[in-house]
């Protein structure tokens, strides 16, 4: 294969982040568009320059033009989207989380096994060049051995264009059963696999305590996980703050991630957002000695650009693309033992789920859910 053909299924939201590295990528062609709403899709296919729109999969799936799919469409439909790809023969790159389930998930990577066609879960945080320059360090030896990993996410408030252009639409399936939970799943899924990426170690317990927060927020979640050595752990932390601005060019969000080893300390200052006036990665020495690299690309497109262009370079050299799916479902694991742990208020090895696991006020009723964002737009002024 010197080129990639691909196709697009799905254009909500988070579309433009995902399209724009294949739509730079010199050796791929996006030749097909796929979404049920006809008028968006020839809209896009004049943005992107695509020739092709089609408002049913399965006519895509049969367009023998069509090398590989990227499958953007919401998480309750990637199990059925998944396997009719990989029956097609098509290359699969799919939007995370994997599934609403393990069991869907297993489904799924079964099903690519057998048509023998590459599949990977799409993951911007491991093409996010902040945190490649962590892993880079770590695996440099820069702070000696890991002892601690500790994750921060804090949801506060913005008023970027992004996130004042987004469908509200597209949100409407992550409110209800149509999702297994809320922020947990469909955002901190990016800092789970994190989690999973920097170190070689999986996780073997988890223990968390996860809130009710307002809309979808599960907040404040603090979680600690053991990994399989026993100088190792992770600590996860999660908080919203709706009356509180972060700079930010999309959602109003930020991550801090930290690695302690024995000799030293990296600390990756932002992500989504820019709320530190920091160099993007500092590292304190085993000397006592501290650097800031500052000359990173840290803006957050950056990773869904390359994570796409991973994906055709992937397929072009027959290399190993980055999430495998036995890797995503190990991340979907740890994401539903955060919420067992907090059932049950006892250790969960992730190993153990192969189902799925809620909160148990998920879903919120309608009204609910109303009433909490009419309360959030009257303390923000916007009511």
């Amino acid at each position: 294969m010197d080129r990639v053909r691909l196709g697009i299924v799905g254009i909500g939201n988070i579309a433009p982040l995902n399209v724009a590295g294949y739509l730079e990528h010199e050796q791929c062609d996006v030749v097909a568009l796929c979404d049920p709403r006809r008028e968006k899709a020839e809209r896009m296919a004049r943005e992107w320059n695509v020739p092709t729109v089609y408002t049913d999969l399965e006519e895509l799936l049969a367009d023998g033009g069509i090398d590989a799919v990227e499958i953007l469409t919401p998480t309750n439909l990637h199990h059925d989207h998944v396997i009719a790809a990989a029956r097609a023969g098509k290359h699969i790159s799919c939007q995370k989380p994997m599934a609403n389930s393990v069991a869907e998930a297993r489904a799924m990577l079964a099903a690519v096994e057998e048509a023998g066609v590459v599949f990977r879960i799409s993951e911007c945080f491991f093409h996010y060049p902040p945190l490649m320059k962590a892993r880079e360090l770590i695996e440099e030896g820069a702070i000696g051995r890991p002892t601690v990993i500790r994750i921060k996410t804090v949801v506060a408030n913005t008023d970027t264009t992004f996130q004042a252009s987004l469908e509200p639409e597209g949100y409407i399936w992550r409110f209800d059963e149509h999702s297994p939970g809320g922020h947990l799943f469909d955002d901190v899924v990016h800092k789970y696999a994190t989690a999973l990426w920097l170190v070689p170690e999986h996780v073997r317990s988890v223990q968390a305590v996860v809130r009710r927060g307002p809309l979808f927020f599960e907040a404040p979640t603090a979680a600690i996980w053991e990994y399989e050595r026993d100088d190792l752990l992770g600590m996860m932390e999660v908080s919203y703050a709706p009356n509180q601005m972060i700079r930010s060019r999309y959602y109003g969000a930020d991550e801090f991630f930290e690695i302690q080893g024995t000799d030293g300390f990296i600390w990756v200052t932002r992500a989504t957002g820019e709320m530190l006036d920091l160099p993007p990665v500092m590292l304190y020495r085993p000397d006592g000695s501290t650097v800031g690299f500052g000359n990173l690309d840290a803006n957050w497109l950056r990773g869904f650009v390359d994570s796409s262009k991973h994906f055709v370079d992937s397929l072009l050299d027959g290399s190993v693309p980055d999430m495998t799916g036995d890797m995503a479902i190990r991340v979907l694991q740890l994401c539903f033992a955060v919420y067992e742990a907090s059932n049950t208020r006892a250790p969960v090895d992730p190993a153990t789920i192969e189902a799925a696991a809620s909160p148990p006020w998920w879903p919120k009723d309608p009204d609910t859910l109303l009433e909490e964002a009419m309360e959030i737009g009257r303390a923000q002024g916007r009511i």
